[in-house]
């Protein structure tokens, strides 16, 4: 399955769509298939200020706990709550329903050192 080609994705399995001002980021399929079965979904609140690098949550499996990152300053405006109640929609559907937080940026611009897609999954096929 080929990640989806609209959107910039960081070593650290993260990926990140532009859209205006906001980025909605969320954690590749490949994450995902390492994780194996997700348990539990920690964001940061909204309202949270952002540099880019610092951690908005973690992503708990029953394999492992990882820390998410973003690759952009801004703020927290969204965090998707359904993943509190059903954090296994990562597993089910990463790239859309199992996204994690938006941010209204600040700077755009450390997207374009992150990899496109066919660099992406050339590293990480899934």
């Amino acid at each position: 399955m080929s990640s989806p080609a609209d959107r910039r994705y960081s070593e650290s399995h993260e990926w990140h769509k532009l859209d205006g001002d906001v980025v909605t980021l969320g954690i590749s399929k490949f994450a995902v298939d390492e994780l194996t079965d997700v348990t539990y979904v920690e964001v940061k609140p909204v309202g949270t200020a952002l540099k880019a690098g610092d951690t908005i949550g973690e992503v708990e499996s029953v394999k492992a706990t990882s820390e998410i990152y973003s690759a952009v300053g801004g703020e927290i405006v969204e965090i998707n709550a359904a993943l509190a109640d059903d954090p296994a929609i990562l597993n089910r559907d990463p790239y859309e329903a199992g996204w994690l937080c938006r941010i209204k940026v600040s700077d755009a611009a450390p997207l374009k050192s992150l990899m496109e897609q066919a660099e992406y999954d050339k590293k990480n096929p899934s």
